[in-house]
């Protein structure tokens, strides 16, 4: 099935559940208060069923708007004429529940007016009944008053309880803030310990490189040790080589005399 085609079928589905709830809705509010003992036991007040009849009336006033707008894209010209005329009849429909809505909230109130002058001559007439009811409606008062005066007790507390979160919020902003600046200004009055830490870091990188120095001083003279030691014995070698090489010098008496063995 087309997604056009299925969306319209949906639509239509909504708006007869939706008729129908808007039907008992109308219906509901146009019996309002019809008797004495319906408006004891109605426990639905007549502006909770006039919103839960103009919420389906925007409801059923939406689906035509999305009805409208499907119409067009329907595959066929016969669904497309289709859906023109349902739209048609919805709006219909949709002006006549409006319609009937304003005829029944002039009924509801036509009722409570009747039930109410009904009450009014029970509790101005003699006998046993009326008694009975003025008791009642002296009960029912009386637990008006005491559930106000609770309601408004427990309202009062509340924006007590509002106002000590909203002060205790901003008394903790404030000792926050506080806190904020107390440590910034004891930063900056006591800079001692940040420059005693960089002086002792300074101080250590310094002796390192102090230890390093000296550990290559150290390195370097030995090795010139080695090296001088080494030069000197090679000196010694050379000097002794040339003394074993050379001609040694033989005195010889002048008075002594001389052969010549040639």
């Amino acid at each position: 099935m087309d997604k056009v085609v299925e969306a319209v079928e949906t639509a239509k589905k909504e708006w007869d559940d939706a008729n129908s709830r808007a039907k008992e809705h109308i219906k509901a509010i146009e019996e309002y208060s019809k008797s004495r003992e319906e408006q004891n036991s109605n426990s639905n007040s007549l502006l909770r069923l006039n919103g839960l009849a103009q919420d389906t009336l925007a409801l059923l006033s939406s689906l035509q708007f999305r009805l409208d707008l499907l119409a067009p894209q329907l595959p066929t010209d016969d669904q497309v004429q289709s859906a023109t005329a349902l739209l048609d009849s919805w709006k219909n429909q949709s002006h006549n529940l409006r319609q009937c809505l304003r005829n029944a909230t002039l009924q509801a109130k036509a009722n409570m007016r009747k039930a109410a002058q009904e009450e009014r001559e029970l509790l101005l007439g003699g006998g046993g009944e009326s008694t009975i009811r003025r008791r009642n409606l002296q009960t029912k008062a009386g637990m008006t008053s005491a559930a106000e005066s609770i309601t408004d007790s427990l309202r009062r507390t509340r924006q007590l309880m509002l106002q000590e979160v909203e002060r205790s919020a901003s008394t903790l902003m404030t000792v926050e803030e506080s806190t904020g600046v107390l440590k910034k200004a004891e930063s900056d009055a006591n800079p001692g310990p940040t420059l005693y830490n960089a002086t002792s870091l300074l101080f250590f990188m310094l002796s390192q490189s102090d230890t390093k120095v000296a550990a290559k001083g150290y390195y370097c003279q030995k090795s010139w040790y080695g090296m001088v030691g080494q030069a000197k014995i090679g000196d010694g070698a050379v000097t002794n080589g040339i003394n074993d090489n050379a001609v040694h010098r033989v005195d010889v008496p002048l008075d002594k005399p001389m052969r010549d063995e040639l």
